[in-house]
């Protein structure tokens, strides 16, 4: 045996002896000399070797040249284009492919074309060497050689329609039906060849999860014509990643449309007692107090707005801050609401807080009054009452009757949000609101400062009239009498 076919032997690919023969001599000659056979023999394996991947999710745009084996997810319809310069025109048929790692988009040109369009079937595995590169929908292959292995099986879904699970980076021609949960406003950019482009986001949710919907350009105006809780079809959208997270894409050659079924999304909650600083997670719960929208100057120079809500589940409760255009969301207290995706920050007192900024989702979820959410609200499909999401009987005090009523839904404008308290030295019903006239000391950290100063003990609100120098943050303790609704305070220590 020559050292060639020693180097041959120990090659696990898809080349016949004499390809590599063939590939041996053209790199002595293209060396000039400067390797022997067996020292080209080594570089030639060691090329082919690299052009190898284990699975699709492998192939990155840059390599040279690369080796996979896939199963035929979709055929699309054979195009053809003018060439500059030549009278034939070309011919191009892309054809989406995948294995248990993900999928890319395959191009076959001309002659490969036809032949796809003829030969190709969906559901075949084929083994593919091509030239990757970063593609509109994600990694594209242009396919140089490919054939047919039938002894590879290969568990991937052939589907018209995908669930949230089905997803996977680079699939294409992705139909789905899901529940609107949020939507955002249209944005717009300029493009490198001086046109303005628009995009905006939605997100829907299915039985399986959620996914952020990014919708380009003729589509983009349609997330601010969709309301939260319509159920809609997205049609030949397409998965990309960002920051880690798969989203789906859907251009001018998609479409989404409002569709007459019935879809079910059921949030899962983290516990709010167990939040930990820097996690990104999903709250579930009943909001206990909603303060103001207040707005700030960035750096910039541009304007921002924030409103902070306190929600609470069967196990704690927490602060949260809703940024931007969340800010303006018709939330109050006793609603049930589902946040997905709000980082846990340090916030004021070293308490812990939720921040829910542009990648959060708040849904705002029907309700039974004293029982659990249940079927499609005017976000999303209901929670489980039971477990640890959140819903109104989570709530459930002594006897047959709920703490709901604790939870305050009268008085409110925009310095209010929320009139009831109660000092431990309290001795009225639990379930009655301070009266007109009553005397009330009350301890809370300042949430708004400025006239009147709204003060937050955890659990409620309470706005108070004085004229003391407080700051945002500040724990301090205000007695005085209550006059509709407020403490007018005489002192505040």
């Amino acid at each position: 045996m020559s050292d060639i076919e020693g180097i041959y032997e120990d090659l696990e690919a898809d080349v016949s002896l004499e390809e590599f023969r063939e590939a041996v001599e053209e790199k002595v000659e293209q060396m000039g000399g400067l390797a022997d056979e067996e020292t080209a023999a080594m570089l030639i394996a060691h090329e082919i070797g690299e052009s190898e991947v284990n699975g699709v999710a492998d192939v990155e745009p840059g390599m040279e040249e690369v080796k996979f084996i896939a199963k035929v997810v979709s055929i699309d319809e054979l195009r053809t284009f003018e060439r500059d310069g030549e009278q034939d025109d070309g011919r191009v048929v892309n054809v989406e492919v995948a294995d248990e790692t993900g999928s890319l988009r395959a191009s076959f040109w001309d002659e490969h074309a036809e032949a796809a369009v003829n030969e190709l079937e969906e559901g075949q595995v084929l083994r593919i060497v091509g030239r990757p590169k970063e593609g509109f929908s994600g990694v594209e292959v242009s396919v140089d050689d490919v054939e047919p292995d039938d002894d590879v099986e290969i568990d991937v879904q052939i589907s018209d329609t995908y669930t949230v699970e089905d997803l996977s980076l680079g699939l294409s021609n992705v139909n789905l039906v899901g529940l609107v949960l949020d939507t955002d406003s249209v944005r717009t950019f300029d493009r490198d060849d001086g046109s303005e482009g628009k995009v905006s986001n939605l997100t829907l949710g299915d039985s399986t999860g959620r996914i952020r919907v990014t919708l380009w350009d003729e589509q983009a105006d349609q997330a601010e014509e969709l309301e939260a809780g319509t159920t809609v079809e997205v049609i030949d959208g397409y998965v990309r990643e960002r920051d880690g997270d798969l989203e789906l894409h859907l251009g001018n050659r998609g479409a989404i449309e409002e569709v007459d079924e019935d879809v079910e999304y059921v949030p899962e909650s983290t516990p709010i007692e167990s939040l930990e600083i820097d996690q990104t997670v999903d709250l579930a719960g009943v909001v206990r107090s909603a303060d103001p929208k207040r707005t700030f100057d960035r750096d910039d120079g541009s304007e921002g707005q924030v409103r902070n809500i306190r929600i609470q589940d069967a196990t704690a409760d927490i602060r949260v801050a809703m940024w931007g255009d969340k800010a303006d969301l018709d939330i109050g207290p006793g609603d049930e609401v589902a946040l997905a995706d709000v980082e846990i920050q340090d916030g004021w007192q070293d308490d812990l807080e939720a921040s829910a900024g542009w990648r959060s989702t708040i849904t705002v979820l029907e309700s039974d009054v004293g029982g659990g959410g249940s079927g499609s609200g005017s976000s999303a499909g209901g929670t489980d009452s039971s477990g640890d999401n959140a819903g109104l009987s989570a709530f459930g005090g002594d006897g047959d009757e709920s703490d709901s009523d604790d939870i305050e839904t009268e008085g409110e404008s925009e310095s209010e949000s929320g009139s009831g308290s109660r000092s431990e030295t309290e001795t009225k019903d639990q379930d009655q609101d301070p009266t007109d006239g009553e005397e009330l000391e009350f301890t809370g950290v300042v949430v708004q400062a400025g006239n009147p100063v709204v003060l937050d003990d955890g659990e409620t609100t309470m706005s108070v009239e004085t004229a003391a120098d407080v700051g945002l943050g500040e724990e301090v303790t205000a007695r005085g009498v209550v006059r509709d609704g407020r403490l007018e305070a005489n002192d505040v220590f």
